[in-house]
């Protein structure tokens, strides 16, 4: 919504159009959030009227807001989430103090067995961690995004210098790789990948450490570590173990159909983890290659 020439309302919206899962609006698609701005409490339900009529007119089935800072009291979520957050307004020395001890302990483990990191905007850097993604995404059992995703990335984000690929080494293997976005003062931790058997080595852990250090180094504000289940423990214990602000997100769905937000949402359960698992990795890449469009 405008005042004029001036923006005070703002819900970002696109439009998923799938024959799986039908058309509907999300705030945004293959985003961890994205907050609604609000000049004042009485602008939601002019602006969500605006966009439900819009969604009716052109046959969505459901709304989905991701991130509910900025939302009316009220408002249920369908999903919640933790998202955390690094303040960088510091030299990365006070920051390095900041973190826990076994962060501390794991970045120097790293180091002494000999871990090298390098920072990249290479096609082929972007490659070498689609390798690492798809092993990833295997072991925690969810289809890995297609390569032309990445490719998509690397082509609007990366080569834009909007955002780097991180890897790790040792002995010449890459093992570890981490991406990155930032834009303006801001910059997101946004997919990791590595290699489980070299887990003992901590080279995610370096990887973090050396892309705060750049992002502190070149004037950003802030870095968010992307989004949490509630039930990963522990990963919420990792991430805060870096001084990372945690914060409560809710995922809001409104049905348009029965005219009501939604109080729960389909997840991927245990269950179909275990049989993700157990797939070839070249037939989970398919499934992945199928379905990521539908799951926006």
């Amino acid at each position: 919504m405008l005042d004029g020439s001036r923006l005070i309302d703002l819900i970002p919206v696109m439009e998923v159009d799938s024959l799986l899962t039908g058309k509907r609006g999300v705030s945004l698609p293959f985003t961890d959030y994205s907050d609604a701005i609000f000049e004042n409490g009485n602008s939601f339900k002019r602006i969500f009227d605006y966009i439900t009529e819009y969604g009716r007119g052109h046959g969505w089935k459901s709304f989905e807001m991701r991130g509910g800072n900025g939302l009316p009291n009220g408002v249920p979520a369908s999903r919640s989430k933790y998202r955390h957050i690094l303040e960088l307004s510091r030299r990365p020395e006070e920051i390095l103090r900041g973190f826990g001890k076994s962060t501390r302990r794991n970045i120097q483990e790293a180091v002494r067995k000999g871990i090298k990191v390098a920072i990249c905007n290479t096609f082929d850097s972007m490659q070498a961690f689609r390798r690492l993604n798809c092993i990833t995404r295997r072991r925690h059992g969810i289809p890995p995004q297609p390569f032309r995703f990445f490719d998509k990335i690397y082509e609007h984000v990366i080569s834009k210098n909007r955002g780097f690929v991180v890897l790790a080494s040792y002995e010449d293997r890459v093992i570890a790789g981490a991406i990155f976005f930032h834009f303006g003062e801001k910059a997101v931790w946004k997919y990791n990948g590595s290699e489980r058997s070299f887990h003992r080595l901590r080279g995610n852990n370096l990887i973090l450490w050396e892309a705060i250090k750049w992002y502190c180094q070149n004037g950003y504000e802030r870095i968010c570590f992307g989004r949490t289940e509630p039930e990963d423990e522990g990963l919420r214990k990792f991430k805060v173990g870096w001084g990372a602000r945690e914060e409560k997100e809710k995922y809001c769905r409104y049905d348009l159909g029965r005219d009501e937000f939604l109080e729960k949402s389909w997840v991927v359960t245990e269950k179909y983890r275990q049989i993700f698992r157990r797939m070839p990795p070249v037939v989970l890449n398919a499934i992945g290659s199928m379905l990521y469009r539908h799951v926006g």
